[in-house]
């Protein structure tokens, strides 16, 4: 019996069966991308990392913030009930910024300050604010004056100048509200931004001035409160 041939020899139509793949061009172009996608999100993330770390270590106490006096003059109250009062009035705040800290100082950015009486917006946006932005040292005070010149009325609804109407009668003290918004930046071999809002409560007592710009007798008055005020910081 005649036996068979053997089968011949597999031949490998590749250039080697252990010869890696080259990569094409755009398997390539992927990999740059993707590898500085990671590398930007990783610096990121170790930025924010020592960031944290250093408020952990540093982080300042509460700035301190204290009305220093106040001066109200000219103010008039026209209610209506069956449509919005108008309310007009001069008002000088001179408040008092303290930085506790013995290690950070603070650059205050922006100062925005508006008037409140319990939740209607007498004035929307202090009309001169001085200094407008300034830097402090450690363990340092600076007085910062608002001005509101708000002579020629401002819109409220009808019940909140009702209700001011009111207290101006009474001839006791005006409770007033003033909401000051801060953007500041703490420098400490880093600098590191936020925002913090401060809420002083005013009691002025007022007595009559003279005919007023509107409808009534105008009033007025000042006060030394040396009263603190409440500092809001976000939360982390």
């Amino acid at each position: 019996m005649q036996e068979q041939a053997p089968p011949p020899p597999h031949v490998s139509t590749m250039s080697g069966d252990n010869e890696a793949r080259q990569p094409t061009c755009c398997e390539t172009l992927c990999s740059l991308l993707l590898f500085q996608v990671v590398g930007g999100l990783v610096m990121l993330f170790l930025g924010g990392f020592i960031m944290f770390v250093c408020w952990a270590f540093y982080k300042p106490h509460q700035i301190r913030a204290t009305v220093a006096s106040a001066t109200l003059s000219n103010l008039t109250v026209v209610s209506s009930a069956s449509s919005a009062g108008e309310v007009s009035y001069n008002l000088a705040v001179n408040l008092s910024l303290f930085n506790p800290s013995s290690d950070v100082d603070i650059y205050y950015d922006t100062i925005n300050a508006e008037l409140r009486f319990r939740d209607a917006v007498l004035g929307p946006a202090a009309n001169g604010t001085s200094p407008p932005e300034f830097y402090q040292r450690t363990e340092t005070s600076h007085d910062v004056r608002l001005e509101f010149d708000y002579g020629r009325g401002v819109a409220v609804a009808s019940d909140a100048a009702g209700e001011l109407q009111t207290e101006v009668k009474s001839g006791g003290a005006v409770s007033l509200d003033l909401h000051v918004h801060l953007r500041v930046s703490y420098t400490y071999r880093t600098t590191i931004r936020q925002k913090t809002r401060v809420r002083c409560s005013l009691s002025i007592p007022v007595k009559a001035e003279g005919r007023g710009p509107g409808v009534g007798v105008g009033v007025g008055g000042a006060v030394a409160s040396g009263d603190q005020c409440r500092v809001k910081y976000p939360r982390w």
